[in-house]
């Protein structure tokens, strides 16, 4: 390994998370990837047994600090008052990780303009998820919603940017600011004095409620736009909008800041699937492709995302929410052995 390898923390989780990242770890060995990967413990479980006020032992914190990037495995967050906020937005906040992105796109035979494919920017760092929320009585709760200008402005940046590096020509950006004037009205400001710099991309807007509606009926006018919005709400239409491509378990996700990312599938820890060796690797293993490509490594992530459409498609190892019989580790052996094939030719 060379002495200027980008270093990563890998975070297990909790879950499925260990499978998960065992199994991803499989494929990038096969890619002869050239990281140091520091593993590091994390999420509901171990806190549990040890406590603390985070998820995330000092230990962990301390490696993150230290690496260029963080590959996460999905962890469980409960719902009891006053435990600590979750592993992901803890990991968000204390590193400005203000764009989590999030792929949709079908591995299908169908043509290609009939394929859904766009992307999902949410503000990652505020919103509903700012962690502001009070018990006024024993029959009364409120949480704040915080919304600043320059938090919607910098994901508003990151949104017309990303589109501008595909050449697609339209941001849509989803709110509810005919409700939620105060916050969302400041959003949507704030996006639209952003498109004024990015003259030959289109500036769309929809409202939340209609959003859900127009993506299971017409998905297809969303291809190569990028959607953007708030943090719950965007939380919320890409975890629908992963229903279009078949499963939440294909849909990988990036938290990038400005000199920090974080990867990780976009869905949950699914504890009642741990040691059954059934959760579909796919989301784990394409995030760890794009945090490769990330940190400099595009040959061998290339070949980890192209390695996974094959086996999608071909269909014979894939889990059982893709249609197929195969287990995690048979998914991920399968997706290793047709890596190797790919580097080797």
């Amino acid at each position: 390994m060379s002495l200027l390898a980008k270093r990563v923390a890998v975070i297990r989780g909790d879950g499925t998370g260990p499978e998960l990242i065992k199994t991803t770890l499989l494929v990038m060995d096969a890619a002869r990837t050239e990281l140091d990967l520091i593993m590091c413990e994390g999420g509901y479980e171990g806190w549990q047994q040890n406590g603390g006020g985070s998820f995330l032992p000092p230990e962990t914190w301390s490696t993150l600090q230290e690496s260029d990037a963080c590959l996460k495995g999905p962890t469980i967050t409960p719902t009891a008052l006053g435990e600590p906020r979750s592993v992901a937005v803890g990991i968000r906040q204390r590193f400005d990780l203000y764009a989590n992105v999030r792929p949709i796109k079908e591995f299908s035979t169908r043509k290609s303009d009939k394929r859904v494919d766009f992307i999902c920017v949410r503000e990652g760092t505020e919103g509903m998820y700012s962690g502001i929320g009070y018990r006024l009585d024993k029959d009364t709760a409120i949480n704040i919603r915080k919304t600043t200008r320059k938090a919607c402005k910098r994901v508003s940046h990151f949104a017309f940017r990303e589109a501008r590096e595909k050449g697609w020509k339209t941001v849509v950006a989803i709110h509810k600011a005919n409700i939620m004037r105060e916050t969302d009205g400041l959003f949507l400001e704030a996006v639209e004095e952003v498109s004024e710099e990015y003259a030959e991309i289109a500036l769309e807007e929809y409202l939340i409620d209609n959003m859900a509606q127009q993506l299971m009926k017409n998905p297809e006018r969303f291809n190569q736009k990028v959607l953007l919005s708030t943090n719950l709400f965007m939380d919320i239409i890409s975890e629908e909008a992963s229903g279009l491509v078949g499963s939440i378990g294909t849909i990988s996700s990036a938290n990038l800041g400005d000199s920090f990312a974080m990867f990780e599938p976009a869905h949950g820890s699914s504890p009642k699937y741990k040691g059954k060796n059934t959760v579909n690797p796919t989301a784990t293993i394409l995030s760890a492709a794009w945090m490769l490509r990330f940190l400099g490594e595009k040959k061998a992530g290339d070949a980890i995302s192209l390695a996974t459409e094959n086996v999608i498609m071909k269909g014979n190892h894939t889990t059982y929410d893709l249609g197929g019989v195969g287990g995690t580790s048979e998914m991920g052996e399968a997706i290793a052995e047709e890596v190797r094939a790919i580097i080797h030719d």
